[in-house]
């Protein structure tokens, strides 16, 4: 089928080929996102080419983008949008914010005090805002990257476990290795510009009509009911452990199935492995489980308690 998930995914990846360097699971982790309907949670240090990603998946899908950088006078209008009054009509007329797009990157996210994090969560969770309590749909499709500093912490507000929560995935974005950055010098040394994504020649490859067509697509992935009880066992068992104090939610678990079918999807499958699981599960559950503070001494991550998980729970044969 010509336009299968898995080939659909593979031009995808081809033309972010074109820009971005190494960070090739990272950025199939984003393709996941998006085929499944999620948000993604990306922590790093600065210059690790989380916007250049964020830039190149809203051109690859013929999407809009938005960057708002979070600060701490960040206010929830300033995000969502206002009424303005027309003095020439005597209305109010809604004047959009950054979230009326396709791919939002909210920089920093976590410099913005809880209100104007909450913000988002109308939007993430309900793909729409509601403005003077009148509601606006969001164009689909609507995926937010939000991006955090794991070295800075003064200044900032820890996002609360509601918000955690509706991020599909949190991923953990490294340093390229030598010949990935020695390549990324000489890209530049060649002439490459990031702020001049669109003379790379980047081709649309992806809409709204084939997006969803990938989106059924997945929806039809088998999945057998050993599968569905591996995920409910690991939920099981994050909270039944001696060294979190929070464990996985149910929308955890759905967020690991939903994941699992697209990931099989891309993979060319009409089925789910168990391997799908284990591999996606640190990213669905590492920023939604809490550890103890005993573990948190011994030097755990939350990782560590992840791959304990995976190693102690059976999986299906």
């Amino acid at each position: 089928m010509e336009n299968s998930v898995q080939s659909v995914y593979e031009k995808i990846k081809e033309e972010a080929q074109k820009v971005i360097v190494g960070q090739t699971e990272l950025f199939e982790m984003l393709v996941v996102s998006l085929f499944s309907g999620g948000h993604v949670l990306l922590e790093g240090v600065p210059g690790t080419a989380k916007t250049l990603m964020a830039k190149t998946l809203a051109m690859v899908i013929s999407g809009k983008f938005s960057r708002v950088q979070f600060t701490p006078d960040l206010m929830p209008s300033d995000i969502v949008g206002t009424s303005v009054y027309d003095l020439t009509t005597n209305q109010f007329n809604l004047k959009r914010g950054p979230v009326f797009t396709n791919v939002l990157l909210a920089d920093e996210i976590n410099r913005a005090p809880a209100k104007t994090q909450s913000a988002l969560l109308e939007c993430m969770e309900e793909r729409q805002v509601s403005i003077d309590g009148v509601r606006h749909e969001l164009d689909p499709p609507f995926i937010v990257l939000a991006t955090q500093n794991p070295i800075e912490y003064e200044g900032t507000y820890p996002l609360p476990e509601a918000q955690l929560d509706r991020f599909l995935f949190k991923l953990n974005v490294d340093y390229p290795g030598s010949e990935m950055e020695t390549q990324i010098l000489i890209n530049y040394h060649q002439g490459f510009n990031a702020a001049q994504l669109e003379d790379v020649g980047i081709q649309n490859v992806i809409d709204s009509t084939l997006l969803q067509q990938c989106k059924d697509t997945i929806q039809g992935i088998t999945v057998e009911e050993s599968i569905f009880n591996y995920i409910v066992n690991l939920a099981e068992a994050s909270r039944s452990s001696n060294e979190l104090i929070l464990g996985g939610s149910p929308r955890a678990s759905i967020a690991l199935l939903l994941a699992s079918k697209t990931y099989a999807a891309m993979k060319g499958r009409d089925y789910i492995l168990p391997d799908d699981v284990k591999f996606l599960a640190p990213h669905v559950y590492r920023h939604r489980i809490l550890l103890k503070a005993d573990a948190e001494i011994e030097g755990l991550t939350p990782d560590d308690v992840i791959d304990r998980l995976l190693a102690e729970v059976e999986i299906p044969r």
